[in-house]
């Protein structure tokens, strides 16, 4: 679904969707972690009754009504944000993870092994707590020695090789006009907190987390060598670069729009934009191949970055980047860094209030770096050919469904339609796990050094996307590892992917009551499919480019279409007083509201043609719950808050609630009255 959630964000928000340019959207929240998991075998082969609060009319919040039993009997755990069906999942699969990993290795799969060593290493509290600071010292060696402007751009290049997201990114990215090639990409970056709005937003309880953040620098940068006498005044020089960071981006909303981060402009560009950084020099020491060619996704951004550079004290900016240095790595350093971090980014912006434990936090960790060597082994474990040709078959229906749905819709002409039916016919749909597994012969892991396993595997993955520049694009690469509990489509690619670890329970089970399958892993397939429709989606062409196929007067129609959703979901309140952000949200409101629709086509034409009544429901009521009951969950007020401004995804009230509140055969199946809460009298569709 775009992406359910978010792949990089778990180990910190458990987080459904990390933000990235409009090529790949998930469906949601993705993070692992412990309590309360089910097994498989508890999970119900219909609706789950217990979960259901009766006292609750279907047609007056069918949210609560499926879910309101099983939210009273889970509240979050303290080691939580939030608490749902994707984290007892995600907790399932990363206790299967645990177990490859403390178990001995097969002889002759030496990068199992190396997943075990470097999760071995990060479970050593011990050892990385006697070191202190000392794994950083190298680096802080390295900025300290800066003594001129004309040092940075190599400075800058290793910083970016182990992670560190200081001032801007470069990598690679499809070329949005030929997407069989990849270019080079520079991309605004450098933030400490998770969103530009965090710093500029005037309410006060923006400006308490500021004073917040800036204490938590503080505090960090105090622990390092020779930094608590200037402490104080380093944390306000980073305030004062990242505060113009972040007047300098982009917000996330314009940038969902792919034409406005497309600048593909010569390579020498970037020079002329930022005469006062050397690109040549950076290049040569990032070991990025020549290019003529560079998507300069803002180039006020880069002008602004100039002019911050030209201007800002070299000593200032020595604050900045050692900042970010030990930001980016507290989770593996000595306990008083990691609980710093812990404490501002889990507790004050998300309201968690104890850490997870250690072993899941390297489980996350080794899954993020090494991911495909672990997830062969997941494959291996947890992975069977059911599940895989339930999903192909169930794709196969649902884009026959959205076909006919495209045949029907009476707002597109014909010729629209036809390019319509050309892209769905093109999509691609990849299920469990890569057919080329990653090869990761040439990063060196050490059971000792849990910081410089992370910073090597790193630069191996940097190393592997610079390399990329100028390349053909390799349309059988994963984006996801297979454990993930998501799933994505991929606009450049036009592809559709449901990793291995989103295709058990309760999403899908085999033999299970095909109603509630359809409903729960069927609307994850619609809703990916959708998104190669939704706001986004539809500007790229089944071949992977950026393309308007569309009439003038259709396209006009479906941004009416489109409207409608954005004016629905802004209006819906979170956490007691924040409203969501109807245009952020759009593509993955678009995705659940078309997904669900094409998942029931789907059921009702296939083995819903002849379905009886179970446990009192039709089938379509069965249908119903299938889909809500994946989305039964319960969430921090301060973790809602903050996904307000980060998250494309809606929270699992309204992506239940606002989809079948639009929906007429909701109404139907529920003998729902025309004027009840869960039917919109301006009922939205786009698909």
């Amino acid at each position: 679904m775009g992406r359910i959630g978010g792949r990089k964000m778990r180990r910190f928000f458990a987080a459904f969707l990390f933000f990235v340019l409009p090529a790949a959207v998930a469906l949601g929240l993705s993070r692992p972690g412990l309590a309360q998991t089910a097994p498989a075998s508890s999970v119900p082969r219909s609706v789950a009754l217990p979960w259901l609060d009766r006292t609750v009319d279907a047609c007056t919040d069918f949210y609560q009504f499926a879910c309101g039993g099983w939210r009273a009997a889970n509240p979050i755990p303290a080691d939580r944000q939030r608490w749902g069906q994707f984290s007892a999942l995600g907790d399932q699969n990363e206790q299967i993870l645990r177990k490859i990993l403390e178990s001995p290795a097969p002889a002759g799969d030496p990068a199992r092994r190396k997943a075990a060593d470097f999760y071995a290493a990060c479970m050593d509290a011990r050892a990385i707590d006697a070191k202190g600071a000392a794994p950083l010292a190298a680096d802080l060696a390295r900025i300290d020695a800066v003594t001129r402007a004309a040092d940075l751009p190599s400075l800058l290049a290793r910083l970016h090789s182990i992670g560190v997201p200081v001032f801007f990114r470069f990598a690679a990215q499809i070329d949005r006009r030929d997407a069989t090639r990849q270019i080079a990409i520079a991309d605004q970056a450098g933030l400490g907190m998770p969103d530009r709005d965090n710093y500029l937003k005037a309410d006060a309880r923006s400006a308490a987390i500021r004073q917040q953040y800036q204490a938590h620098v503080q505090k960090t940068l105090a622990m390092l060598p020779g930094e608590s006498s200037r402490a104080a005044a380093d944390a306000s020089a980073v305030m004062t670069i990242e505060h113009a960071l972040a007047e300098a981006e982009l917000d996330r909303t314009t940038r969902r729009d792919p034409a406005a981060g497309t600048h593909i402009l010569p390579g020498e560009e970037l020079q002329t934009l930022t005469p006062a950084f050397q690109w040549k020099t950076y290049l040569s020491a990032a070991g990025a191949p020549e290019f003529k060619e560079v998507n300069i996704t803002s180039p006020e951004f880069f002008r602004a970055l100039n002019g911050l550079l030209a201007s800002t004290p070299l000593d200032t900016v020595k604050a900045y980047l050692r900042w970010q240095l030990a930001n980016s790595s507290a989770e593996l350093l000595a306990s008083p860094f990691e609980t710093a971090r812990f404490e501002f980014f889990n507790g004050v912006l998300g309201g968690q209030e104890q850490q997870l434990p250690r072993w899941q936090r390297c489980v996350a960790e080794t899954d993020a770096r090494l991911g495909e060597a672990l997830g062969k082994a997941y494959v291996d474990e947890a992975f069977g050919p059911a599940a895989r040709n339930d999903t192909q078959a169930m794709v196969r229906a649902i884009k026959d469904a959205m076909k006919k749905d495209i045949d029907d819709a009476p707002w597109m002409s014909e010729d629209t339609k036809a390019a319509a039916r050309a892209k769905l016919a093109a999509v691609v749909d990849r299920i469990g796990y890569p057919d080329k597994w990653r090869d990761y012969s040439s990063v060196r892991i050490d059971r000792t050094d849990a910081l410089g396993n992370r910073q090597r595997a790193l630069a191996f993955e940097r190393r592997r996307t610079l390399g990329k520049i100028g390349q053909p694009v390799d349309r059988t690469e994963w984006t996801m590892t297979p454990p993930t509990v998501n799933a994505y489509y991929s606009a450049d690619r036009n592809n559709i992917n449901f990793p291995a670890g989103i295709l058990q329970p309760p999403f899908y089970r085999e033999g299970r009551d095909a109603a509630v399958n359809y409903g729960a892993i069927g609307a994850v397939v619609g809703h990916e499919l959708s998104h190669g429709f939704d706001d986004q989606g539809r500007k790229f062409d089944g071949q992977g480019n950026l393309h308007n196929w569309w009439t003038d007067a259709d396209g006009k129609n479906y941004e009416s279409r489109a409207a409608c959703i954005a004016d629905e979901y802004s209006a819906f309140v979170v956490a007691g007083d924040t409203r969501i952000n109807g245009r952020l949200t759009l593509g993955e409101n678009t995705a659940d509201n078309g997904g669900v629709r094409l998942a029931l086509m789907a059921y009702l034409a296939g083995p819903g043609a002849t379905a009886p009544v179970v446990d009192g429901f039709t089938r379509e009521q069965r249908f119903f719950l299938g889909f809500a009951q994946v989305w039964c969950e319960n969430r921090r007020p301060e973790f809602e808050r903050q996904r307000v401004l980060t998250d494309a995804h809606s929270s699992g009230r309204y992506r239940v609630n606002g989809t079948i509140s639009n929906m007429p055969e909701f109404a139907r199946a529920f003998s729902c009255k025309a004027d009840a809460p869960m039917v919109r009298q301006n009922a939205c569709r786009v698909w």
